[in-house]
């Protein structure tokens, strides 16, 4: 008897010998758990996202006119009381502007009718699997507003906003400059974790530890009371997801608001199935084999409205360390 108390303590049993107890695998089928909905750990918070002015669109273009660059736009008369001609003329435009077609970002969610009939408790299959769908999309989005070769903001910087740091890595000195390229009214720069962190060793270096301030319910180190925003969509060395410990980015500085002239997001309005800004969500049908189908839309791109929206902190290493006594 001694013997079997001991198996049993241990957990195991002969194939052989009778099990006078009940076990935690058997009563486990009985017992009640609490599930979670499906965790992606790539959903990030899309900051940009947020913080950008979105501007719906009816036909899909967005045609961006400028006022030709010159001197002067307009000559004017600036006198002492006197009789003189007074200068005609008028502000002239751009014949050629640029026009800005939406981007589109699409899937196509495959779901079997008799998983979402049978397995929709506590969690309806169907909304999980187009939830998880939705956050891709929207962080391709993301990704693009940035990197696109198109409308991305890193492509469309002008090269007079284009700045290089001092010494390879960010310090005060640098995001100073970076803000004499975009003085008028600046959100936020935006920057790659890792470039941030980069940043606060060289403050702390200095002895100049950056205030914090909240947005969104977030905090946010800042530098002269501009928020510095992160984004893994800032590449490093080209590449999304990198786990080496030195290489180069990029930090943007960048004023939004179409008021403002700075950089503004465009979705299409009004779209068949629209769920949010841009996002139309569409059921195919079901084939003969019971598989329903899905057809995700995403309209976007994003424009900067003049080209001192934006400034860049180009080649911006983030390995730099130091060892203190």
């Amino acid at each position: 008897m001694s013997e079997q108390i001991r198996q049993g303590q241990a957990g195991f049993t002969d194939a052989n010998k009778k099990i006078d107890f009940l076990t935690s695998e058997a009563a486990y089928q009985l017992a009640d758990i609490t599930k979670t909905v499906p965790q992606l750990e790539s959903v990030t918070p899309r900051w940009l996202s947020r913080m950008l002015e979105w501007k719906p669109l009816d036909n899909g273009i967005f045609r961006l006119n400028k006022v030709k660059e010159g001197d002067s736009p307009l000559d004017m008369l600036n006198q002492e009381v006197g009789y003189q001609f007074i200068p005609e003329g008028f502000v002239d435009y751009e014949t050629n502007p640029r026009e800005y077609v939406l981007n589109s970002i699409s899937a196509i969610v495959k779901i079997s009718t008799q998983v979402s009939d049978i397995y929709s408790k506590p969690y309806d299959q169907s909304e999980e699997q187009l939830r998880l769908s939705v956050e891709c999309l929207r962080e391709r989005q993301e990704y693009e507003i940035i990197n696109s070769s198109d409308y991305g903001l890193l492509k469309n910087a002008a090269k007079c906003q284009r700045i290089q740091p001092r010494n390879g890595y960010p310090t005060p000195d640098d995001l100073d400059e970076l803000i004499t390229k975009v003085w008028k009214e600046p959100s936020f720069f935006l920057a790659h974790p890792k470039a941030i962190a980069a940043f606060g060793r060289e403050c702390t270096r200095r002895g100049v530890p950056p205030a914090t301030v909240s947005l969104h319910g977030s905090p946010f180190i800042s530098w002269r009371g501009i928020p510095l925003i992160p984004s893994n969509k800032m590449l490093i060395d080209g590449k999304l997801d990198t786990a080496d410990k030195t290489g180069k980015t990029n930090i943007l500085l960048i004023r939004t608001g179409e008021e403002k002239q700075g950089v503004i997001g465009l979705y299409q309005a009004g779209l068949p199935g629209e769920q949010s800004k841009g996002l139309s969500v569409r059921f195919m049908g079901i084939d003969n084999q019971g598989i329903g189908s899905y057809l995700l839309l995403l309209y976007s791109s994003a424009c900067i409205l003049s080209k001192d929206a934006v400034g860049v902190l180009e080649n911006v290493e983030i390995g730099n360390y130091y060892d203190y006594k």
